[in-house]
């Protein structure tokens, strides 16, 4: 059902009339409503009061799974609170991140019996009592109840209220409408002040602006109407101006700011927000300070100048894409002090009952030693802050020291916070953050910080998980292939495996060589599909089962299909690529096999070196009956065979013909090294052509005589 269909759905109309009532009955400034369409676990945005589509972009689908206020209402099938910017920021770090703002939260799910329709998020001004009163309470029951009713009988009907192209946006509701008069006499009005004013609708665009406003802004009246300020204007293009606007429409609170008119006119900008949109006054900056301090330009709610927004937005977005706990660290040691203008930095980790230094800026080591290791039940500063999963902030060192009269004060420092780092409930470590000068931790100051820890603390949990499992599958990899290659009369072999590099995991390469026999040998190279413990498991049952199959003196041919039928049974969902090479020393001669694995490289004792290209055949565990034909070639003394995953020569971009060409030439240009200095050789060769995002496992081998 699209948007059309769904502004013409029966049960629309009453829904709506509700949401709306529900917002003038309860004050809140913002209401959004989501519906749940039968069968689906994402929340869609159906209507929404008292801000703009554009404001409330992030929130039009909501995860049932997601950290989220109106998701846990869902999935909790109660009404969820959250009494203070700081509980919104500790409790829902990304939200509170991208709304630092001063608002009290409720959400609620709308519900029939054993069946969930939607939700609602409802938001208040700071100034609301940290609790909702009875009759709160109960008109929001109320609504829901009446509302899940409504959705219920839309589906029951075959009609269910489905989300459209857009939300609905609900319109200000006018406590009067002036008539024509009043509005010719309010124009004038305006048209007589000596400052500027404007008015903004909730999206930002201009709706009317007098004469002042246009010449203090150095721009038409009517090239602005309709425009946003920040898009229209290039000198207010930082967003600085959009954020305090955004702050103005969430929170219902005054703010302002000074902005610089090229070449030098600073201009004082107030803004006063309603329901139906922003009064803007603009005034010459002096002008404004002149006034008073009721007439100062309001101060900018926390640390988010332009450069400030910048570096959170950055480190929001490269802590998401952070793997290892070293990149977590390392990103939040250098981006997080320039950000809040810190002096110093410590990120503490807690391991077995302990803290641990993670990182640290701004302290020398000899300081920062002394937290190393010690119980968390230590009455400390970080340690009660994780005890009690709440932030703690110190304004000046007398307040610190009142606190701690006992803890140690670095240099002079004055003004600390202490932000607990929380995944799924519990701490998991501290990030501290120190100044030099007392500071007083605005309260969006307050709830950027916790919002960031929280952040921090997922990311590190997430990096914690990622180490430990790519450590088990590494050393499960490296338990499974072989220790030492054994001793074989006439042959000379060596072999190489290097892991993924950063940011990547285990893979499932191996190799392996078998003395079958006084005269014989058996090499193998093979790499499963996938990188992770499972990839690492199958890895050793396919090296295993080759290696039973050659010491039974199996034909290369049959090694393989005997192999495949067993992934087969498996039925593992992973392929393998598998190269089978039997040497017969006494006869001088090699017989080869793959599955679908590159091929070998050769190179002749007169120097002569060629790419063996060979009968294909289907990947392990692609179908049970493949067929994998047999390849002979003589094996004189001197001559060296290279088997390696492609790892060795492909990687994105790189067209792989050209990749083993390459690496060919370089077989060639290695002369007569020895074969240690060959295969090391081969591997600085990869490494410099592609960029090492695959494992690679190599096995060269020389005939000797």
């Amino acid at each position: 059902m699209h948007r059309d269909d769904v502004r013409t759905a029966t049960g629309l109309g009453p829904l709506v009339g509700l949401f709306g009532r529900l917002g003038r009955d309860t004050d809140a400034s913002v209401g959004m409503l989501y519906v749940l369409p039968p069968g689906e676990r994402v929340l869609h945005l159906l209507a929404l009061s008292g801000t703009s589509r554009r404001i409330a972009a992030p929130w039009v689908r909501v995860g049932v799974g997601d950290r989220a206020p109106v998701a846990e209402a869902v999935r909790e099938r109660r009404l969820v609170w959250v009494n203070s910017p700081t509980e919104l920021a500790r409790r829902y770090p990304r939200i509170g991140l991208m709304a630092p703002y001063d608002i009290l939260l409720g959400a609620a799910p709308l519900t029939t019996g054993d069946s969930v329709w939607g939700a609602i998020c409802m938001v208040w001004p700071v100034w609301h009592p940290p609790q909702l009163s009875p009759g709160e309470r109960e008109t929001i029951a109320t609504f829901c109840r009446r509302a899940g009713r409504l959705l219920d009988q839309a589906a029951c009907r075959g009609q269910p209220l489905l989300p459209g192209a857009e939300p609905l946006t609900l319109p200000a509701v006018r406590t009067r409408t002036p008539d024509p008069a009043e509005a010719v006499a309010a124009f004038d009005f305006a048209e007589r002040l000596p400052t500027g004013c404007a008015s903004l609708d909730l999206d930002g665009r201009i709706t009317f602006l007098n004469s002042a406003a246009a010449d203090l802004l150095g721009d038409g009246i009517a090239d602005l109407l309709g425009s946003r300020p920040w898009e229209r204007l290039p000198w207010l293009d930082d967003p600085t101006f959009e954020e305090r606007h955004r702050a103005a429409v969430i929170s219902r609170q005054p703010t302002g700011f000074i902005a610089t008119r090229p070449p030098d006119r600073r201009l004082a900008f107030q803004l006063q927000p309603a329901a139906s949109g922003i009064s803007v006054r603009i005034a010459p900056a002096a002008e404004a300070m002149a006034r008073g301090p009721r007439a100062e330009p309001a101060r900018t709610q926390g640390p988010m100048g332009a450069s400030t927004l910048y570096q959170l937005m950055h480190l929001a977005a490269t802590l998401s894409e952070a793997v290892e706990v070293k990149d977590v660290v390392d990103q939040v040691a250098v981006q997080l002090v320039p950000a809040f203008e810190a002096q110093g930095l410590a990120l503490l980790t807690a391991e077995e009952g302990r803290l641990h230094v993670a990182a640290h800026r701004g302290y020398t080591d000899e300081f920062m030693a002394r937290f190393e290791g010690i119980p968390l039940s230590a009455p400390t500063p970080p340690t009660q802050a994780m005890a009690t999963a709440t932030p703690r902030f110190f304004t000046s060192f007398g307040d610190f020291q009142r606190a701690y009269p006992e803890a140690p004060r670095y240099r002079d420092r004055d003004a600390w916070a202490f932000l607990p780092l929380i995944a799924s409930g519990r701490p998991i470590g501290l990030l501290a953050l120190s100044y030099d000068r007392p500071r007083p931790f605005p309260l969006a100051e307050r709830a950027i910080l916790t919002s960031l820890a929280g952040l921090i603390g997922q990311a590190l949990d997430r990096a914690h998980l990622y180490d430990a499992t790519r450590h088990l599958a590494r050393t499960l990899q490296t338990g499974l292939l072989p220790q030492e290659l054994p001793q074989v009369p006439g042959l000379e072999v060596v072999a190489r495996y290097r892991p993924a590099g950063h940011g990547q995991d285990t893979g499932g390469d191996f190799y392996d060589l078998i003395h079958c026999g006084s005269t014989c040998a058996a090499v193998t190279i093979g790499d499963v599909q996938g990188h992770n413990v499972q990839a690492a498991t199958l890895m050793g049952q396919v090296r295993t089962a080759v290696h039973a199959h050659a010491t039974a003196h199996t034909s290369p041919s049959r090694v393989l299909t005997r192999t495949n039928r067993l992934l087969a049974d498996l039925n593992r969902g992973l392929f393998t690529s598998c190269l089978y090479a039997h040497l017969d020393l006494g006869r001088h001669r090699a017989r080869l096999a793959t599955a679908g694995h590159p091929p070998p490289l050769i190179r002749h004792p007169d120097g002569r070196t060629e790419i063996l290209h060979m009968p294909p055949g289907l990947l392990l565990g692609v179908a049970p009956d493949g067929d994998y034909p047999m390849t002979q070639i003589p094996l004189s003394v001197g001559t060296v065979l290279v088997l390696y995953t492609d790892g060795l020569v492909e990687a994105p971009g790189l067209d792989i013909e050209h990749s083993t060409a390459d690496l060919a030439h370089c077989l060639v240009a290695a002369g007569d090294e020895s074969l240690d200095d060959l295969a090391d050789a081969l591997v600085d060769h990869a490494l410099r052509t592609t960029p090492g995002t695959d494992d690679i496992a190599l096995l060269v081998a020389r005939v000797t005589g």
